[in-house]
C-alpha cells in the first residue's frame, strides 16, 4: 500500500501546477492600470450566447430530469450524432453505426481523460509504455498521460514543422513502445490545420505500431478558409475505424460550454470497451442535455454565424497587429499565437501595462531535454470577446509591446 502511495505522489508530483495555477502565481504581484478595464483574453469560453434552441429543447424535455440516463446515452442522441459525422465529414451512411460506433460525453475534457486511463496498459511488449502529446498541447492530454503512468513523450509543433506534431520522425523504439498519442486538429493554440494526408498518415503509422490514435477535433466548426477534414472521414476512406477515436464538443461549436454535451466516436471495439469502462466511473449525459445537444447538431445556421463573428474578430486583430508579432491568421479555432520573443515577460508587461491578460506559451508546451520550449516566445491570446474589445486589446498590446 505504501508503494502504492509514493507511486500516487511522485505522479502528482509529476503533474504540478497547470497553465492556468501557473499563470496566477506569475500575476500574483502584479496589477493592471487602474484607469484601464480588464480585458481576459486568457481563457478560451465563448462569451456569445447559445442559441435559444437549446433553452427551448431543455425546457421541452423538462420532465426527464427525475430520471437516471443510460450510459450508452439515448438513441436519439447517438442517430443524431452519427446523422452530424455523416453530413459534416462525407461519409457514407452504413459505416457509422449509432449502436456500435458512439458514445456520449459530459463534455470531451471526462472523455479524454478516461479514455486514457482505459487505453494505457501498464505495459507493451514488456517495456514502460509512451503516450504522445503534441507540444503545446491541450492540459488534459499531459494530466492523463502522467496520471496513467505511462512515460509521456512530446512532439514539438512549431513553425518548422507547419505547427503540427511530426509523430514519423519519432525514434523506431519509441514508436514500438507507444500505446496512444494525442492529435488536436485544428491545434490548439496555434490554429494549424491537419489536411487529409496528414491525417492518413497519422492513422496508418497508429495502425503499422499498434496504438490508438485519439484526434480531438472540438474546434473543427470554427475555421477562416475551408473546413478541416475529420479523422474519421479519413479512417472511413481506407475501409476502417481500427485504432482511431475521435472527440466532439458542443462548447465551441454552439457556445456551450456549460451543458457539457459531446461525445465520442470511431473504432468498435474500443467504443464497446469505453461503454463498460464508464459504466463504472463516467459521469451521465443528463437525457434533456441530450434532447439539447441533438437539437444542437442539427442546426447548422447558428455553426455558421458564430464562425462568421469569428472570422470578423480575426479580421479586426489583423487590422492591427498583421506585420508584427509573427501574426498569421489562424486557419482553425479562434486563438491567436503570437511570438514576442519571451512569453512570460510579455504576459507580465500587458498585465500590468496594459490590463490584458494571456497565457505565455511555456505554460502549454513542456521543455525539450536541451532545455528549449517550443511556445517560449508565444503568447496565446483568446478571441472570445466583440469585436470593440478585441479591437481595443490588439491596440493595447501593440501599444506595449
Amino acid at each position: 500500500m505504501a508503494d502504492r502511495g509514493s507511486d500516487l505522489n511522485e505522479r502528482l508530483k509529476a503533474l504540478g501546477e497547470n497553465a492556468f495555477a501557473r499563470l496566477n502565481q506569475l500575476l500574483s504581484s502584479v496589477s493592471p492600470p487602474p484607469h484601464l478595464s480588464a480585458i481576459a483574453l486568457s481563457v478560451g469560453e465563448p462569451q456569445d450566447q447559445p442559441p435559444p434552441l437549446l433553452a427551448q429543447a431543455l425546457a421541452a424535455h423538462a420532465e426527464l430530469w427525475n430520471r437516471y440516463p443510460p450510459i450508452k446515452g439515448t438513441s436519439e442522441f447517438r442517430t443524431a450524432a452519427v446523422a452530424w459525422l455523416n453530413r459534416r465529414f462525407g461519409i457514407a451512411r452504413g459505416v457509422l453505426d449509432p449502436e456500435r460506433h458512439v458514445l456520449p460525453l459530459s463534455g470531451t475534457k471526462e472523455g479524454l481523460y478516461l479514455a486514457t486511463e482505459m487505453i494505457v496498459p501498464q505495459q507493451k511488449a514488456g517495456e514502460r509504455p509512451v503516450v504522445l502529446i503534441p507540444s503545446p498541447f491541450y492540459q488534459v492530454y499531459r494530466g492523463a498521460a502522467i496520471m496513467s503512468g505511462a512515460e509521456l513523450v512530446s512532439v514539438p509543433a512549431t513553425n518548422e514543422t507547419g505547427f503540427l506534431p511530426d509523430f514519423a520522425a519519432l525514434s523506431a523504439d519509441v514508436l514500438r513502445r507507444t500505446v496512444l498519442a494525442f492529435l488536436c486538429n485544428p491545434a490548439n493554440p496555434q490554429g494549424a490545420i491537419g489536411d487529409a494526408a496528414y491525417l492518413a498518415a497519422a492513422i496508418a503509422l497508429a495502425r503499422r505500431h499498434d496504438f490508438v490514435l485519439i484526434v480531438d477535433e472540438c474546434y473543427s466548426e470554427i475555421w477562416d478558409e475551408a473546413p478541416p477534414p475529420g479523422a474519421l472521414g479519413v479512417a472511413a476512406g481506407s475501409g476502417s475505424l481500427d485504432r482511431v477515436l475521435v472527440f466532439h464538443s458542443l462548447s465551441k461549436r454552439s457556445n456551450a460550454a456549460g451543458l457539457r454535451a459531446g461525445f465520442v466516436a470511431g473504432d468498435a471495439h474500443l467504443i464497446s470497451a469505453f461503454l463498460s469502462f464508464r459504466s463504472y466511473g463516467g459521469p451521465q449525459v443528463p437525457l434533456p442535455v441530450q434532447a439539447a445537444a441533438a437539437a444542437l447538431l442539427a442546426d447548422e445556421a447558428h455553426v455558421d454565424q458564430n464562425r462568421a463573428r469569428y472570422r470578423a474578430r480575426i479580421d479586426t486583430a489583423e487590422r492591427v497587429l498583421a506585420g508584427r508579432f509573427g501574426f498569421y491568421r489562424p486557419q482553425g479555432g479562434f486563438f491567436l499565437w503570437l511570438d514576442v520573443g519571451d512569453g512570460e515577460a510579455a504576459t507580465t508587461r500587458l498585465w500590468r501595462d496594459a490590463g490584458v491578460r494571456v497565457v505565455p506559451g511555456r505554460y502549454l508546451a513542456l521543455d525539450e531535454s536541451d532545455g528549449s520550449n517550443p511556445g517560449a516566445a508565444y503568447i496565446r491570446l483568446a478571441l472570445v470577446h466583440d469585436d470593440a474589445v478585441i479591437d481595443e486589446a490588439s491596440q493595447r498590446i501593440l501599444r506595449v509591446l
